[in-house]
Parts: C-alpha cells; sequence; structure tokens
C-alpha cells in the first residue's frame, strides 16, 4: 500500500497508512502525530492542525480516506472512548492519543430506535451491542448517558437479548434515578428500565405455571425473567433517597416524568415480594406517596396520568385488604407491639385486677376481654394502625378515656371496639373485599386518606354513642347511624371537597342523622347489615367481578372489529390524515401475551386463529388505556355500522393502546373506534383487568355489572335462608358474629351426618 504523503502541503490534515503491505514502517518524512481508526478496522497515522475545530479536522478526515456519508455522521473518540471536542483537541493532539473515527452520538441515537425490531436487534446483540451499551452506561453523562438508557429500554420491550443485565448495573441505574443532577432525558428511560426488571419475574415468563414446581418457577438459562423485585429492590436499598426522589417527581412539571415515576412505583406496589412487603410499604407510607398522588388527582388536567392513578387506587385497595387481612402478631412484630405500646401510653391508664383477680387492661379502653389478639381478629393489623393513628392524632384521648370510665360501665362507649367497627364498615364501603378487584372508574382522594377518615368516624360513633344516651345493648344501633352518615359523608368523593366531608361527621346533629336513617330503614332490610351477610356479599363480589373478568377476556379472545381512528391531538387537517384502510380486526392470542390485528379497506370474514392478523401488539408494552381522545376518520363519518358522532370532536368511543415513547414519553400503538357502547367496554376493560399491574375497570358498564351480579347472588343466597325461616314458622336471629366453643375434652366424639 502506497504512503498519502502526495497530499497538498497545505491541507491541516494529512495522513498515511500505519504500514506498507510488506510490514515496513512508511520512510516518509512527516512526522506521525496521531493514529487515526476507522469503523472499518483502517489505522492510519494522521498529522493534524490543532487550531482547527472538530468538524474541520472530521471532514478532512472524511475527504481523505474516502469516506462514505455526510461528515456531521461521524465523530473523534480518543483510546479511552471519551469524545473528543473543541476544548480538548489542543491536548489531545499534543499527548499523541490514539484517535477513533466512529458515527456522532446523533447517529447512534437515531439508530437506537431500530433495537426493539426484531432483525436489527438480533444482529445488535450478536455483535455484543448490549455489553457496549452497559459500557456506555458506566463511563458516560449527559445526553450520552440518556441515549444509551434509551437504548437499552428499547431493547428490553424484546424478550430476549438483555439477560447480561447484573446487580451492578441495577445499581448504576438506580443512581442515575436517585440524582437530582442527573438530566431528566436520562431519568426517564431509567425509570423505565427498573419497571421492566421488576416485572421479569421468573413467574411471569412465557409457560411459567406449567414449568412451576413447589420450589417455585424454574429459571431458563438465557431467559430475560430472571429479575423481579427481590433483586431490584436489594440495589434500591444501597440507595435510601431513590424512592423519595422518585415520588418527589410525581409532582414534576414533565408530564412524561410524573407518568413514569407513577407506572414505577405502581410496578413496585403490584410485584412486592412477602419478604419486603412490610419494609417497603412502610417506606411508601413514610414518605406519603398517597398524599402526593391526591395532589397529583387535583392538579392533573392530562389524561394521560388517569390510568396511572386509577391504578395506584388498586394497589392501594390491595394494600389496605392484605394490612386487615393479615393477623397481629406481637410476639413475633416488634412493630406492633410498639404501636400497641403507643395505644396504651397515649391513653395514660393503670393496669389492675378485677372484682375476680384478673388483668384489668385492654377492656378499659372498650375491648370485650383482654386476649388482644383475638380483639383485632376481623380487622388485623389494619385495625391495630387504625386505633393507633386515631389514638395520637387526637392531644385530649387520655381524657375522652377517662370520661368513659366515669360512667356506669352499660354507658360507657368501647371505644376500641367502635374503632374496628369503623374498619368494618369503610371496608364495605370502598368494597375492601379481596385482593385485586377494584370497581372504581374514578379518582377516590378520601380513599387515599382511610386513616384520616377512619379517625373522623370513630370520633362521630363517639359522639352518636353520647347524643343518643346509648348503652351497652345499642351498640348495633349506634352502628347503623354511623353506617348510614358514613354513606353520606363520602358520596361522589372525586368531586367533593375535603372540608364538606369534615362537616358532615363533625357538625351533624344527631336528630338529623337518626331521622333520615329512620327513613333508610323503610327501604332497607337490616338483615343486610348482619356481619354474616356482609361477608357473604364479599364473597359474591370476589365471584362476580372474576366472572364479568373472564367474560371481558373471552371477547377479546374472540376479536372483533374496528375503525382506524384519526388521532385528535395532531395539527394536521383530518382530511390529509385518512387512512386508506379504515378497518382493524384485533383477537387475543391463547396465551394471552399478544394482540394480533390486521389493517383493511373493508371488512371480510376472519378465520379462527392467528393466520389473518399478521400484525401484533405485547401486551407488555401496553402501559395505558386512554379513552375518548380520537377522532371519526372523515371516510367513515357516515358508515352504517358505526354510531353517530359529532364530526368535529373526539368520539366516546374511542380507544388508544399506549406504550413509552423512545424519549421517555408516550406513544399510541394503536387508535381505534368501537362500533358500540358494549364493545367499548369489552375491550377497554378487558385489556385494563389483562395488565399485570393494573386491576381497575375504566367503564361504568362493567362496574355495573359486577355490582349487580353481587346483589343477584346475595338475594338468591338469602332467599334461601328467608324460605328455611318461613317453613319452619321461627323468627331466627341472625348474630352479629360467631365465636368457636372450646375444643372437647378428649376424642370421644363423632360428626353427626347432616339431614
Amino acid at each position: 500500500m502506497s504512503n498519502h504523503n502526495s497530499l497538498p502541503p497545505r491541507s491541516p490534515v494529512t495522513s498515511a497508512p500505519a504500514s506498507n503491505p510488506n510490514g515496513n514502517q512508511s520512510k516518509s518524512g512527516l512526522v506521525p502525530t496521531n493514529n487515526v481508526t476507522t469503523n472499518e478496522g483502517v489505522t492510519v497515522r494522521a498529522r493534524i492542525d490543532p487550531t482547527l475545530t472538530v468538524a474541520d479536522v472530521v471532514r478532512q478526515l472524511c475527504v481523505n480516506l474516502k469516506i462514505k456519508g455526510a461528515p456531521s455522521d461521524y465523530a473523534l473518540r480518543d483510546e479511552n472512548n471519551d469524545l473528543v471536542t473543541n476544548d480538548n483537541l489542543r491536548k489531545k493532539i499534543k499527548a499523541k492519543l490514539d484517535l477513533k473515527l466512529v458515527n456522532a452520538p446523533a447517529k447512534d441515537a437515531k439508530e437506537m430506535k431500530y433495537v426493539r425490531e426484531n432483525e436489527f436487534a438480533h444482529e445488535f446483540v450478536n455483535f455484543d451491542g448490549v455489553a457496549q451499551l452497559v459500557d456506555i452506561v458506566f463511563t458516560s453523562q449527559g445526553n450520552i448517558l440518556a441515549h444509551a438508557l434509551m437504548c437499552i429500554s428499547n431493547l428490553m420491550e424484546l424478550d430476549y437479548g438483555w439477560a447480561s443485565l447484573d446487580d451492578d448495573f441495577i445499581l448504576r441505574v438506580v443512581q442515575v434515578l436517585s440524582s437530582l443532577h442527573s438530566p431528566i432525558n436520562a431519568c426517564r428511560p431509567a425509570t423505565a428500565i427498573l419497571k421492566k426488571l421488576v416485572e421479569a419475574d421468573p413467574t411471569n415468563a412465557p409457560g411459567s405455571q406449567a414449568s412451576s414446581s413447589t420450589s417455585g418457577p424454574v429459571l431458563v438459562p438465557g431467559s430475560v425473567y430472571r429479575y423481579g423485585f427481590a433483586i431490584v429492590f436489594e440495589q434500591m436499598r444501597k440507595e435510601p433517597s431513590l424512592l423519595e426522589t422518585v415520588v418527589s417527581r410525581l409532582g414534576s412539571a414533565d408530564t412524561g416524568m410524573a407518568q413514569n415515576s407513577m407506572m414505577l412505583i405502581n410496578s413496585l406496589l403490584t410485584h412486592v415480594s412477602d419478604l419486603r412487603w412490610e419494609e417497603f410499604i412502610s417506606k411508601m407510607e413514610r414518605l406519603r406517596v398517597r398524599r402526593a398522588v391526591v395532589r397529583l388527582m387535583s392538579q392533573h388536567t392530562v389524561e394521560d396520568l388517569t390510568s396511572g392513578i386509577l391504578d395506584f387506587q388498586a394497589n392501594m385497595l390491595r394494600v389496605i385488604y392484605r394490612k386487615k387481612s393479615t393477623p397481629v402478631d406481637f410476639e413475633t412484630q416488634p412493630s406492633q407491639m410498639a404501636d400497641l405500646n403507643s395505644i396504651w401510653n397515649h391513653s395514660k391508664l393503670i393496669e389492675e385486677v378485677d372484682e375476680n383477680g384478673q388483668q384489668l387492661k385492654w377492656r378499659k379502653l372498650g375491648f370485650d376481654s383482654e386476649d388482644i389478639v383475638m380483639e383485632f381478629n376481623d380487622v388485623g393489623v389494619l385495625g391495630l394502625e387504625c386505633l393507633k393513628r386515631f389514638v395520637e392524632r387526637d392531644p385530649d384521648f387520655s381524657k375522652v378515656v377517662l370520661e368513659q370510665l366515669s360512667r356506669p360501665a352499660e354507658r360507657r362507649c368501647p371505644i376500641a371496639r367502635a374503632s374496628n367497627e369503623v374498619v368494618e364498615l369503610l371496608s364495605e364501603h370502598w368494597a375492601i373485599f379481596a385482593p385485586g378487584y377494584s370497581t372504581s372508574t374514578t379518582f377516590q382522594p378520601f380513599f387515599l386518606d382511610f386513616f384520616k377518615v377512619h379517625a373522623l368516624a370513630t370520633s362521630f360513633f363517639l359522639r352518636m354513642w353520647s347524643e343518643s344516651g346509648a348503652a351497652s345493648g345499642d351498640f348495633v344501633r349506634v352502628v347503623a347511624l354511623v353506617r348510614s352518615q358514613v354513606k353520606v359523608a363520602l358520596r361522589s368523593e372525586n368531586v367533593r371537597a375535603w372540608h364538606e366531608v369534615e362537616h358532615d361527621l363533625l357538625e351533624c346533629e344527631y336528630r338529623a342523622v337518626r331521622d333520615r336513617q329512620m327513613k333508610e330503614l323503610e327501604l332497607e332490610d337490616d338483615l343486610l347489615s348482619k356481619v354474616p351477610v356482609r361477608n357473604l356479599r364479599a364473597k359474591i363480589y370476589k365471584e362476580s367481578y372474576e366472572f364479568v373478568r373472564q367474560q371481558r377476556i373471552q371477547c377479546l379472545l374472540q376479536g372483533a372489529w374496528f375503525v382506524i381512528a384519526v388521532p385528535g391531538d395532531s395539527p394536521m387537517s383530518r382530511d390529509s390524515r385518512r387512512p386508506n384502510k379504515p378497518w382493524r380486526f384485533m383477537r387475543l392470542d391463547n396465551g394471552l401475551r399478544y394482540l394480533h390485528y390486521v389493517d383493511s379497506a373493508m371488512k371480510f370474514p376472519v378465520r379462527s386463529g392467528l393466520e389473518d392478523l399478521p400484525e401484533r401488539i405485547e401486551i407488555a408494552a401496553i402501559v395505558e388505556i386512554a379513552t375518548g381522545q380520537c377522532l371519526l376518520p372523515p371516510n367513515v363519518l357516515h358508515h352504517s355500522d358505526l354510531p353517530p358522532a359529532s364530526p368535529l370532536g373526539p368520539s366516546p368511543l374511542s380507544f388508544s393502546l399506549l406504550a413509552a415513547h423512545d424519549e421517555g414519553g408516550i406513544r399510541s400503538l394503536a387508535d381505534q373506534i368501537a362500533p358500540d357502547q358494549s364493545r367499548w367496554a369489552d375491550w377497554t376493560d378487558g385489556l385494563n383487568m389483562l395488565r399485570k399491574d393494573s386491576g381497575h375497570v375504566a367503564s361504568k358498564e362493567t362496574a355495573g355489572f359486577v355490582q349487580a351480579l353481587t346483589e343477584i347472588g346475595l338475594k338468591i343466597k338469602l332467599l334461601g335462608v328467608s324460605s328455611f325461616i318461613h317453613l319452619s314458622g321461627e323468627m331466627v336471629d341472625i348474630p352479629s358474629g360467631l365465636t368457636a366453643g372450646p375444643p372437647p375434652p378428649n376424642l370421644d366424639f363423632f360428626f353427626s351426618p347432616l339431614i
């Protein structure tokens, strides 16, 4: 290979091959300044004028080396992979560092968008692209770091190629996200990466149910489903400020950042492990994440945040239910014993013995016995926490207790028992019957302030007891009063102000509450307020929800035709966005992982299976189902298969499948309009119920179905009870609770068969 020393002497950048074909060094009189290596692996020696800009150096290198493409697509990096800039060019030339002619950051950013495509990703992974990206994440800052994180986030939309991400990488992402100095364009993909890692649990792997055993799901070598909450949270614990930073970003002016933070919080709440459940939930409570979401409810103006807030409400319902169904265990849970001691210390009472020589302590606070574990049997840890917060909220609690103890025994209000009963009433009001089931279609700010509502309602209970002159036998009657007022105070909570709730519970008069409750009793059956009937309702509610969920998913499996919608936020005219193929058929696969579809110029008979549906959308990629934001295209405005709609405004039957955007925001995977209200409810709620991090429904139709099935099922069950009462000719009193008797003293017994 001949030398290139024949270049014009005026050229500020001259170059020659690193060696000739025989391996001998060039005998040129020019002294080589730097070695420059191209993307093709060719190394040349170049004398570079240090007074030039980097852009001029790159341009002349491209000309001299006959490199194809625009010079702006290339940049220089040194042997440490640091970018060469105008500020450090002279220093690197003087140090005779080896340089590399590489893709410019802007070009890399453009190419990164293709990494989610299977063909590109396959080649990218085979050429060790993931390891190179990880190296960039560890060594870069600013925009370069953001581009690398975005590329990894895009790659993680596929279910292969990123199983090599280790604990050090996760910790690095955690550090990026927790730093207040990290730019937003780096924090957004970092948030998405952590969310995906949390959800990449072995139990979520395709076919995990079939491959799981008693010891848990089997880890497949090379599978990306090898992470999960436990692995991610272990690295999060090394950066104590992370969760605080994520919660604070819920109030970010950047909607994409707020949305990503909400999605990460929901993912953590959905997948939290049993081992770290109490630690994680306690941390979130200390950070007042519920209050942050309530503020978001009152401030938000972007519909894209609605689904995340409803998901959060559903997750909080799971948290409350778990607390309520978790028995207190003072022997193994020091925090619970500390709560119990706090309650006692705030009462400022002294433990005594009664006339029978038995301990007299907890009965002073209004429990029925001294068996404190049994007293919290129905309300669990939630009841203990509610009583503790009620006690600590009232600075005059000790005076309240002493005032009750000064009364005759039969006139004392059992404070602790009242607190537990209010927990039951609120659980009934907000349908906290089972984990993962929520039929609320609107914001519930009062529910997110559960403990504050409990404190107000318990104070109301004590006031009604005093103002009504109640005695020990009137407990059920006062409960009925409180139930009636709770319904009034918490009505329409998505539009009512908090001060109205306080007014209804703090300032209402006993006579007004009693008169209204008497009118309600004329229309209601007292049987429905009995604890066994309430428990039966909870069981039937769960069954009804699951029935409707399965029905919705069956609709998705059958498939349906939709009209391809026009996004309503585009500045272009609608005529210019007219789709060439206005019809779309969508169907869910049997594995419940992909939504397959085809776009067509006209409807046609779609065969069973997926052969006619070449395109697909991964369910896991859908982060939100947005509704009522798209327009009907002009070429189908008057089609007979569609309901009448305004040609100017968004269609109420439209829905969009949204995923994370390349820049960290939200992008639409598909926009379509349902032919009728029923089909719209089937698909929007079916897709919401199918998502891993969501348990809420979006339509009043679905919520109404669940409630109607619950009421019908309850009445059918109660018909059997009433028929038995009628045939026996007796009025059977259904107790408010059942207490198990003592166990048999020996084994000399048998079970009599039922007749």
